[in-house]
């Protein structure tokens, strides 16, 4: 995720980081350009279509349907951004979570291999789930004090929730902790696979693609359109202006496209890495 400073207005104007929309479009804005000036030449010079020709009447249909895309556009952008904000909450509870059971486990435990045990599998939950909705492989030995094999065919968080139970259990089971303090610490495990599922359904469910490919077609139908209409009023100035809109257009779809699937390594996405790094922190200072 990129750092900035929201009131640097000057770097935002002039500098062009690799998150700008920029950089992905520029081929295909040289098309529109290269586009909309042949359309130009063969409307003022080839074909010496008069100013009264009803091709310059296509305009009335860019003004009736330009309150249509920018709904669309308004729609699928926060759509895609309470997704990436939902991520960024369930993230926020793992936070929480992790730390509210290590407080609890450090004034429960006092035998210090159980201690240890936590202190390594809390942020390795964290760690595993990062990896997990990045779709890269893990390690199969984590820690190096504590034997952890993780199967690559079966669900990796679940595997550790699961070690997390049993290791509780276990304690109920040699007395180690009462059934009071087994409830007490019991929202805190069950919260970890909620997290989980909730951040799978994120990004195991993306927008329709019907919806999707439709905003496509009608940004690319919309701007294919344009100069046939506003080169009678700009002549060759529509060329920038037709990139200009395009860039516009294209750029919002591109954004919703980046924030709707949160976890991974693009510039906007959430720092689950960051995160799990300072839930491994957190938990090595309390317990």
């Amino acid at each position: 995720m990129t750092s900035y400073n929201p009131k640097d207005w000057i770097r935002f104007i002039f500098f062009i980081s690799k998150a700008d929309t920029i950089r992905k479009l520029f081929p295909i804005m040289i098309l529109i350009g290269i586009y909309s000036g042949i359309i130009g030449y063969l409307e003022l010079v080839y074909w010496h279509l008069p100013e009264n020709s009803y091709v310059k009447n296509i305009s009335v249909m860019h003004s009736m349907l330009g309150f249509v895309i920018s709904l669309l556009l308004a729609y699928r952008t926060n759509t895609a951004y309470d997704r990436w904000w939902e991520g960024r909450k369930m993230w926020g509870a793992l936070v929480n979570s992790s730390r509210n059971l290590a407080l609890k486990l450090s004034a429960i435990l006092t035998t210090e291999s159980d201690r240890s045990f936590f202190r390594k599998i809390i942020p390795g939950y964290a760690s595993i789930l990062q990896k997990h909705l990045d779709d890269s492989d893990t390690a199969k030995q984590l820690f190096d004090d504590v034997d952890l094999e993780i199967d690559h065919h079966k669900h990796k968080p679940n595997q550790l929730a699961k070690m997390l139970f049993q290791k509780v259990n276990d304690l109920y089971v040699t007395k180690k902790i009462t059934g009071d303090q087994l409830i007490i610490i019991n929202n805190e495990l069950q919260s970890f696979t909620d997290i989980c599922g909730a951040c799978e359904r994120i990004k195991n469910t993306p927008i329709p693609y019907s919806y999707s490919a439709f905003i496509k077609k009608f940004i690319f139908i919309y701007v294919l359109t344009l100069p046939f209409a506003y080169v009678f009023i700009l002549g060759y100035y529509v060329i920038p202006v037709v990139v200009f809109i395009f860039y516009v257009l294209a750029s919002l779809e591109l954004i919703a496209e980046e924030i709707e699937d949160p976890f991974g390594t693009d510039a906007n996405d959430l720092p689950t890495k960051k995160i799990a790094e300072n839930i491994k922190k957190h938990v090595e200072e309390i317990i």
